[in-house]
C-alpha cells in the first residue's frame, strides 16, 4: 500500500489501482483528491472535512452516523461498523472528538483501520483493540499535548508511526515533537512532509 501525506490531516492510500483519501480538509492539497474512488471523514470540522471540494467529486464520502457536515451527502457510519470503501476493508472505531476545553460540546470522530493495517484516528487518541501496523498519530492540537501523543503511539504500539494534524506548528515546534516522538517511541516513527510517500 502506498501512503502520502497531504497537510494536516490529510492521508492518501493507493492499491491496485484504488484510491482512497481520509479527512482531505481545507488545508490540504486539492490534489490529494485526484482519481479518489472513495473518502473517509473521521469528523466534522473543516481542518478534516472540505464540503465545498466533496460535494461535487462525484464518489462516496463515508464520515460518522451523527457528524453535522451540511450540504454534503455522506454515508452514515457507527463505531463498530466493517465496510468496504475504494476496494479498501474499513473498520470504524472509537465515537467522540477528544474533550477541548471548557465543557464545550464535543463532536462524533471515528478512527478508521484500513485493511488491519493502517489506523487514523481523527481528533481522539482511541486505542483500537486490533494490533496496527501503520499508526497515523496527531502530533498537535488545541486537545492534545505532546505527553499524550507520545503516550497515545506507545499504548498502540504500531510498527511505524506517522505524524498528522501538525499545520499549526512551525518548523522549531515541529523539530521538537517530531524529537520526542523518536527518542519517546519504539515504533520506527517518522515525519513525511505533504506531498511526501512511501
Amino acid at each position: 500500500m502506498r501512503i502520502t501525506k497531504y497537510t494536516h490531516a490529510c492521508v492518501r492510500l493507493e492499491h491496485a489501482g484504488r484510491v482512497l483519501v481520509i479527512d482531505p480538509g481545507v488545508w490540504s492539497e486539492p490534489g490529494a483528491l485526484a482519481g479518489a474512488d472513495a473518502v473517509l471523514v473521521t469528523h466534522e470540522h473543516a481542518d478534516h472535512v472540505d464540503v465545498l471540494r466533496l460535494a461535487g467529486l462525484g464518489v462516496p464520502v463515508y464520515a460518522p452516523a451523527a457528524a453535522d457536515i451540511p450540504r454534503l451527502e455522506a454515508v452514515g457510519v457507527a463505531s463498530g461498523a466493517e465496510f468496504t470503501a475504494a476496494g479498501f476493508r474499513v473498520r470504524a472505531v472509537g465515537g467522540r472528538h477528544a474533550f477541548v476545553y471548557g465543557g464545550r460540546p464535543d463532536c462524533a470522530n471515528l478512527g478508521y483501520l484500513v485493511d488491519e493495517a493502517v489506523y487514523h484516528p481523527g481528533d481522539a487518541l482511541h486505542v483500537p483493540e486490533q494490533s496496527v501496523e501503520t499508526l497515523l498519530v496527531p502530533v498537535q492540537g488545541s486537545w492534545m499535548r505532546t505527553a499524550e501523543a507520545i503516550d497515545f503511539v506507545n499504548a498502540v504500539g504500531p510498527q511505524r508511526a506517522f505524524a498528522i494534524h501538525d499545520a499549526q506548528l512551525n518548523d522549531r515546534g515541529l523539530s521538537g515533537v517530531n524529537g520526542w516522538l523518536t527518542e519517546e517511541t519504539d515504533s520506527g516513527y517518522r515525519y513525511l512532509r505533504p506531498g511526501e510517500s512511501l
